[in-house]
């Protein structure tokens, strides 16, 4: 839209069917959305309009809620629904407020998907192999891009708490500050479209797949959570003797009861499953645990004041406004309804097939399909359509026959 028609207020109307449609770009059948198709309007969040930094000439973009016609929220937008469960719990006084950590990896450019990615060259003229986590030197070659992307963060009022490199292969990850869920899952957001664009600009490609080297760690968007009292902040998880409450074990218990669930809109896509399968930091139960990477939901050793559940699932493709919705709506459903968490589990351990989630696209689109919690929590309309593009993208990828098909199988009699 002109700059000119923007601050006119002219509205943009958009398809409603363009809320579900695929990542290779289809729709589900009509049904889905309104055989009608009709218009939602595309209405700005004040608070999030942005002039691009990175952009000549000048840009700007606007985050904007989905709204029916009416004026209600579409039930099919992810921001909406986020929104949504934030209102529940201010309709019981309380406030969740959430932080995300961020992994992605940062690759030369990739013109052939066919071949592995490869990291950039460096300022060496090498490229980075092996395993540099928390290196203060492993991402000098890089140090144009990442000054530019400081930069960037600051004119867009993205407060940055660290910047580390992770375990693989030019990854690194970023962990934003803890605030209000709405304005993480902009920021995260922000963040993502932030980092892609000035890739480009550096000749980069940045890659925020689950898992996109194999052998090597994946990509998470862990995302810490606690629940403060409206008015006075008090953290609702820890008592006055700086023990923790009632409300805590119950937090846990709903992420645990709706974890595997709700394990499509943490995970959802085909590659999100390799990551999983392959659970090095990234685990894929229900099980709760004081300081346990390897639990899907880690208690971080903090203060009282800072008590938080950490949920470890959700990986770097997620949708952010998606994932907090679906991680805090769990947790407020424990609390509404008394749920009480197994025994905390610590060192090494073997995962009760209770706790143990989908480990395929498919599984975890089947169990989803079948949720009650799912559909009480974000309404059948939404449940229905997200199944049902999910459904689109799996059989697309069950269309092509992998590299590894061709050379492993091809010589079988």
């Amino acid at each position: 839209m002109t700059a000119e028609g923007f601050l006119e207020g002219r509205r943009l109307q958009m398809a409603r069917g363009v809320l579900l449609q695929c990542i290779m770009g289809g729709y589900p059948e009509s049904r889905f959305y309104g055989s009608d198709d009709g218009d939602l309007a595309l209405v700005p969040d004040a608070a999030h309009i942005h002039r691009l930094p990175w952009s000549t000439p000048p840009r700007a973009l606007a985050i904007c809620d989905a709204d029916e016609l009416t004026g209600e929220s579409s039930r099919l937008s992810t921001r909406g629904q986020l929104k949504a469960v934030i209102a529940r719990y201010a309709a019981r006084g309380l406030a969740p407020v959430v932080a995300t950590e961020l992994e992605f990896f940062v690759f030369a450019p990739n013109t052939d998907p066919t071949q592995p990615f490869q990291p950039p060259l460096g300022l060496d003229g090498r490229r980075e192999v092996g395993f540099s986590a928390f290196s203060i030197s492993s991402n000098n070659g890089l140090r144009p891009f990442f000054n530019e992307v400081y930069e960037c963060m600051a004119a867009l009022g993205l407060p940055r708490d660290t910047f580390m490199h992770e375990m693989g292969v030019s990854q690194f990850e970023i962990n934003l500050l803890h605030g209000d869920p709405l304005l993480l899952a902009d920021q995260t957001f922000l963040f993502k479209h932030l980092l892609k664009e000035v890739a480009l600009k550096h000749g980069l490609t940045v890659v925020c797949m689950a898992k996109p080297l194999a052998k090597t760690a994946g990509s998470s968007m862990h995302i810490h959570q606690s629940v403060v009292e409206q008015g006075t902040g008090r953290n609702v998880f820890s008592d006055a003797a700086g023990q923790p409450t009632a409300t805590f074990r119950h937090f846990i218990g709903g992420q645990q009861a709706g974890m595997a669930d709700f394990t499509a809109l943490f995970a959802p896509n085909v590659n999100s499953y390799q990551r999983l399968c392959h659970p090095y930091a990234s685990p894929n139960n229900a099980c709760w645990s004081h300081d346990n990477r390897a639990a899907g939901l880690r208690i971080p050793a903090s203060s009282p004041v800072a008590r938080r559940v950490e949920n470890r699932l959700p990986g770097a493709d997620a949708n952010p406004y998606l994932a907090i919705a679906a991680s805090l709506a769990a947790g407020l459903h424990g609390i509404e309804n008394q749920l009480e968490p197994t025994p905390a589990i610590q060192g090494e351990f073997e995962v009760p097939e209770a706790l143990s989630l989908p480990c395929t696209l498919h599984a975890a689109l089947e169990r989803l399909k079948r949720s009650h919690l799912a559909k009480e929590l974000f309404g059948k309309e939404f449940i229905e359509g997200y199944i049902a593009s999910k459904t689109m993208e799996l059989t697309s990828f069950f269309d092509e026959i992998t590299p590894w098909e061709r050379r492993v199988l091809a010589a079988q009699a």
